[in-house]
């Protein structure tokens, strides 16, 4: 699927109309800590450039953008379609925060050469969009399991080829998984590169497998977590109890994260602009 420039603004237009009271609502009743940015992940939202138009009305910082698909060729590597998205975002004054090649999940890097391809296609792409972050998505067929040795190996072969290309261009590739601390440092230390981090999910690792984050972050430190997810699975932010937020805040000061906090939040009510709003004033409430 193609947007054309006409398609894409005329659908930003529609909604330019309430641009202007969406900045009085971000200015009046989402404040935030110093230094603090809140993103969310396109497909929690919409997966298109006019993606940007909701989040400023939401009031969301920025933008994780997925990659693309096998059915649209992972369209991001199509210089029309960044440029799309880049003016997408310079439009509703909302950043694009990291890039994201969910399709992993699908084709698995572990054994597809494809899969491959795509991520060193990646890091052009993020230095086209401007980003530093990459997250390299490791679940469903593609799940990477530490007792699989060989596709253990695999990974840190193909990361160890792309680490010093992503070097070069000062991009991070981001590791989200099911691995525990134990096995992303595996990872981390056979690849020995700063281009080569954790992108950490608090659900995924604390109440899906039910790892410490605390004692993880500790373990990690901040110069190894490139960015981090937040959600609660079907729930809003706080309403389940788990993880417990008040402690996931105090963990990440604890080890001086100063990155993107990005949703990927579901919308219970149906309503993703109002539940992400919630969502999101929650998080900055965490913070302040």
């Amino acid at each position: 699927m193609r947007f054309s420039r006409r398609q894409w603004l005329t659908s930003v237009a529609g909604g330019a109309a309430g641009l202007a009271m969406s900045r009085t609502l971000r200015a009046s009743s989402t404040s935030r800590p110093a230094g603090l940015k809140i993103g969310a992940c396109d497909w929690s939202i919409r997966m298109d450039p006019t993606v940007f138009a909701l989040a400023r009305e939401i009031g969301l910082d920025g933008i994780q953008v997925n990659m693309g698909t096998t059915h649209n060729n992972m369209w991001l590597r199509q210089p029309e379609v960044r440029q799309q998205y880049l003016d997408a975002s310079r439009a509703a004054e909302v950043k694009i925060c990291s890039l994201a090649l969910g399709e992993l999940n699908t084709v698995p890097l572990m054994s597809e050469p494809l899969a491959a391809l795509w991520t060193a296609d990646s890091i052009d792409v993020a230095v086209a969009l401007g980003v530093k972050n990459i997250l390299l998505a490791f679940f469903d067929k593609g799940e990477l399991r530490e007792e699989n040795a060989a596709d253990m190996r695999r990974v840190i072969d193909v990361l160890k080829e792309l680490a010093p290309r992503a070097e070069k261009a000062g991009v991070v590739l981001g590791i989200e998984s099911y691995l525990s601390v134990q096995g992303h440092l595996q990872i981390l230390d056979a690849v020995a590169s700063p281009a080569v981090q954790v992108y950490y999910d608090f659900y995924n690792s604390h109440v899906t497998k039910g790892y410490d984050f605390r004692e993880e972050l500790k373990a990690l430190g901040g110069e190894r977590i490139c960015e981090v997810h937040f959600k609660e699975g079907p729930h809003m932010l706080g309403q389940s109890g788990k993880p417990d937020w008040s402690e996931v805040a105090a963990s990440l000061r604890d080890i001086g994260y100063d990155g993107w906090v990005v949703l990927e939040t579901a919308a219970p009510s149906g309503d993703v602009v109002a539940d992400m709003r919630q969502n999101m004033r929650y998080v900055r409430e965490l913070f302040h």
